[in-house]
Order: C-alpha cells, then structure tokens, then sequence
C-alpha cells in the first residue's frame, strides 16, 4: 500500500465518520428523509455534472450499473436513511459506532454464507469487535438510550453489509465521477418517495443546519464517495476496508468535540476494543505474502 493509497484512506476515514455529527446537527432542524433526499438530489447533479467536465460516459458496464442502482438503494436511501432517522433519538457517536460494525458484519457474512477463508485472528476480532460493542450498548442502555433508534441503526449496517456483498468486484470499468454521481440520483429518487410517507416535512433554515448541509453535501456526500470508489480501484476492497478500523475512533472523537457528547469509561474501553476487533478482521483479510 503506497503513501497515496494510505493518504487516501485517511481522509475517507475521517470525512466519513464526521458524517455523523454533521447529520445529528441537521436533523434539529429538517425532517430527516426529506433533508437527506435534497442533500442526495444536489450532490448527485454536481457528481454528473463534473463527470461530464471530465468527459466521462454515461455507459456504465453492467455490473456498474447494478452496482450503482443497490448502492443508490442499499447504501443511500436504506443506510443512510435509517441513520437519519434514528439520529433524532440517537446520538452521534452510538449511530457512528453501530455503522462500524460494516466489516464485521461482511467478514462474519462471507464466511458463514460465501464460504469466505478467515483466519484465526479474523475470529479473534470478531469476537473483539462485537464485544466491544455489546460493552458500548450495555452502559448507553442503562442511561436510558432510545432503543428503537438502535434498532434502526443496526438494520441500515444490515443493509450497507448486503450492498457491499453484492457488488464485490464491480468498480472496475472508469467513470467514477458518473458512478457517484447516479448513485446518488437513485437514493435521492427513492427518499423523496418515502419521506411524504413516514414523516411531516419541514425545514428550519438556522445558520447551525446551512453549514451542516453544505458540509454534508460536499464533502460526505459527494467527496468522501469518490475517495472511496478510486481506493477501491487503487488498492482493492480487502484493502480499503482496513481503514474502516479508524471510525469509531473518529467518529466519536469529532462527535464529543463538535456536539459535546461525552464518553463515559466503558464507553472508552468497548471503542478501543471495537477498533482493535475491526483492525484485526481486516488484517486477517489482507493477502499472505508469498515467499521468495
């Protein structure tokens, strides 16, 4: 993994995890879905627009196109959505921290349903990783934590972990820029259906919720995207996702700084037991080396 590669990942990382917080803020003052649907609809037009600046086309291969429409689905409107939504009970950090189970949860799925190989430190970490979060959920429940908005959280990791399966090998073809960018089109069309739906629509235009949905809009949602999409081309999947081992660590970082969430001493312990199980899962995932 070169220093590009590293650098890349990095800033995915931290970019992603800052989501969170920036949600949190939003969801104060906007109806989550809708506020989500228009942060996807605008970022979306921006991704094709500098697709096309690039030159790049709107003929995708077939597998980017499936893997556009299930991450447009998957990822945007059911992941991303149900964080939303629970983010107007839950707070940043435990919504951050539930998202970071996503490479357990692939790891545990591919090798109990695909017949993946994982070593045994792969099983340590996700002994690790799960604990971990079990110790975070045991403290938060004894305060008082909104279970339902738990609920919600775990089902969009479900959904993220099922987009990341189904698509294993799809990024290659070009056109990053276009992929992101129609992604973001299909979940931006798929909440706008749901938000009449399941809540009243209204936005509060405060200074706190302009700058959280501008940052929102630009950097998580289209920038963070792309980053993703080129380590992925870079370095592989199996790769990339090593980074998804800082995220809870960023996560509730960023969250007690900007938000003042505060972190009591067993919710310390099961972060760093939690990122040391994802580290671990991804460690074990990486290619042996062959000897000369």
């Amino acid at each position: 993994m070169d220093v590009r590669a590293i650098a890349m990942g990095l800033v995915f990382a931290l970019i992603w995890s800052s989501a969170f917080t920036s949600a949190r803020i939003i969801v104060a003052d906007a109806s989550p879905l809708f506020s989500l649907a228009l942060r996807f609809l605008i970022s979306g037009l921006l991704g094709v627009a500098i697709a096309r600046a690039m030159g790049q086309s709107w003929n995708l291969t077939r597998a980017q196109w499936r893997a556009t429409i299930l991450f447009g689905v998957c990822q945007n409107a059911l992941y991303l959505g149900l964080n939303f939504y629970a983010m107007q009970t839950v707070e940043a950090s435990m919504a951050a921290i539930i998202a970071s189970t996503m490479p357990l949860l692939v790891a545990l799925a591919g090798w109990l349903l695909l017949g993946d190989r994982l070593r045994p430190l792969g099983i340590i970490g996700l002994c690790a990783g799960f604990a971990g979060v079990a110790l975070i959920m045991g403290s938060r429940i004894g305060a008082g934590i909104d279970l339902s908005g738990i609920m919600l959280c775990g089902f969009g990791a479900l959904a993220l972990t099922f987009a990341t399966l189904a698509v294993r090998g799809a990024t290659s073809g070009g056109n990053f820029m276009m992929v992101v960018g129609l992604q973001m089109l299909v979940g931006s069309a798929a909440l706008f259906l749901a938000a009449p739906i399941f809540e009243t629509i209204y936005i509060h235009p405060t200074l706190p919720f302009v700058l959280a949905f501008t940052y929102t809009t630009l950097f998580p949602g289209l920038l963070a995207t792309l980053i993703w999409f080129l380590l992925l081309d870079r370095i592989g999947p199996i790769r990339a996702a090593t980074f998804h081992f800082l995220n809870p660590v960023f996560g509730v970082t960023i969250a007690a700084i900007l938000l003042g969430e505060k972190l009591g001493p067993l919710d310390a312990v099961g972060v760093v037991i939690t990122t040391l199980g994802i580290l671990a899962v991804q460690l074990s995932r990486q290619p042996v080396a062959k000897s000369a």
